[in-house]
């Protein structure tokens, strides 16, 4: 939908927006906001009741809070932030401000609640719309902005409060401001649900194609399929004698992953040693949600590393797999012509004896297996699993041709997936772009939307 310009604008005077609307204001936000401010409605709670406790996970990107964690008034004590109902919370540390994390502090148990330090608390006066100040912190020019007056050294940068205080801000008479606020609540809670019913599309598509891995490597090619292969489909089938297996092709044996895998695992590198050239140290966070290896951030070391870790040396065909944390079992190709070195969280899997590598991919894949890692992990919070442990899990063993034809099948079905997925993550993204323009547009006076609320 297209929206008309205001009539006429002026110069903003501001550092990230050239002009406004003629008749809006432009203050500091000292004038139109208290940061930081005490809470009164929590002060005046009694000791024993509860409020809502807010940790920096429990804050979205780009609006709401998870409000699953209450406590006692008098167990919290000092050291958090504190808010209420109606204030607007942002954070204030690298990389969940330039993240887009922060939300208007609504439900909240008692109407107040403690969080992290890492937030700011915005609260609006009276003449500001705390829904209109919501949308403002979440634009490109007002993180931006903040990211380039962010104090602090490597992952400990924050925004200073003066940020939020000397904040140049746009601000169009109250009431439209609440017409504004009204229009993108509207206009984003339409987006929000298309976005939402493409990431369900994305999910449902990620089931199936682990669903279609799990099925094949272990009842083996469709009948058309098989028949293209130059194979014979299966007819008949054996009780595994493996609960996660079930039924298998007959000719196919039910074995422990080691005799038809081996296992390199990594050496623990000191940061102390890196380089800013040289070869690159494969990390748990090289591994891409895709399944590529991807060194945007990659770690380096001197190129003599190469000869005196060559144990630790991994090479093109690779498969690469975390070993703990909370992306334990995500397994990556390693594609890439250059080696790399493992470091300790990493390991490699590689095929042994006649079995083909590619299968031994989609093995590493299938959801009983990703299952077993889970199940054998220990750790608690920080879940480890040792190679015995990787190589102890029960698969199924095709005959040798058979395995190549599954990987290649397997290839070209989960490559069509694959491309559904790609298109759709691109329209998500087009609609997300499209919903921060939107934003954008409307607290900044470059679209008029008071009609657009009649």
């Amino acid at each position: 939908m297209m929206h008309p310009a205001y009539p006429e604008y002026k110069d903003s005077g501001m550092q990230w927006l050239s002009e406004v609307p003629g008749h809006w204001e432009v203050k500091r936000g000292r004038f139109a906001m208290r940061v930081n401010p005490p809470a009164p409605i929590l002060r005046k709670l009694d000791e024993n009741q509860e409020i809502s406790f807010v940790p920096m996970d429990a804050v979205n990107e780009y609006g709401g809070i998870r409000l699953d964690q209450t406590r006692v008034k008098a167990e919290v004590g000092g050291g958090y932030t504190e808010f209420q109902d109606g204030d607007v919370v942002i954070a204030k540390i690298t990389p969940c401000f330039e993240n887009g994390k922060g939300s208007i502090a609504t439900g909240l148990v008692n109407s107040a609640a403690y969080g992290t330090t890492e937030l700011h608390v915005l609260r609006a006066s009276q003449a500001l719309d705390c829904r209109y100040l919501f949308y403002l912190t979440i634009t490109d020019g007002y993180r931006k902005l903040g990211e380039s007056e962010m104090y602090g050294a490597g992952g400990q940068k924050r925004v200073p409060p003066e940020f939020c205080k000397n904040f140049l801000t746009p601000l169009p008479p109250l009431p439209e401001q609440t017409a504004i606020a009204d229009f993108l609540d509207r206009e984003t809670g339409r987006i929000d649900t298309l976005v939402a019913k493409k990431r369900r599309l994305i999910a449902l598509l990620g089931e199936k194609r682990t669903a279609l891995i799990s099925r094949t490597v272990t009842r083996g090619l469709p009948t058309d399929a098989a028949r293209e292969f130059g194979l014979e489909p299966h007819t008949r089938f054996k009780d595994s004698g493996i609960e996660w297996l079930g039924e298998l092709p007959e000719g196919w044996e039910p074995t422990p992953l080691k005799f038809i895998a081996g296992i390199q695992t990594g050496y623990a590198f000191s940061s102390d040693d890196f380089t800013d050239e040289g070869i690159p140290v494969l990390r748990i966070g090289d591994i891409s949600r895709d399944g590529c290896v991807d060194f945007t951030n990659a770690k380096y070391l001197p190129e003599t590393y190469k000869i005196a870790y060559s144990k630790v040396l991994i090479t093109r065909g690779a498969i690469v797999m975390a070993m703990t944390g909370a992306t334990i079992g995500k397994a990556g190709k390693y594609d890439l012509d250059d080696p790399a070195l493992l470091n300790q969280r990493v390991c490699s899997f590689y095929s042994t004896g006649n079995n083909d590598q590619s299968f031994l991919w989609y093995l590493l894949n299938a959801d009983f297996y990703l299952e077993y890692i889970k199940l054998t992990a220990f750790g608690g919070a920080q879940p480890n699993i040792s190679d015995t442990e990787l190589l102890g899990c029960i698969v199924a063993v095709a005959p040798s041709a058979e395995q190549t034809a599954i990987a290649a099948y397997l290839d070209r079905e989960t490559a069509k997936i694959d491309k559904l997925v790609e298109k759709v993550e691109m329209v998500t993204a087009r609609l997300q772009e499209y919903r921060t323009a939107l934003i954008t547009a409307a607290v900044t006076g470059k679209i008029d939307v008071r009609e657009a609320i009649a």
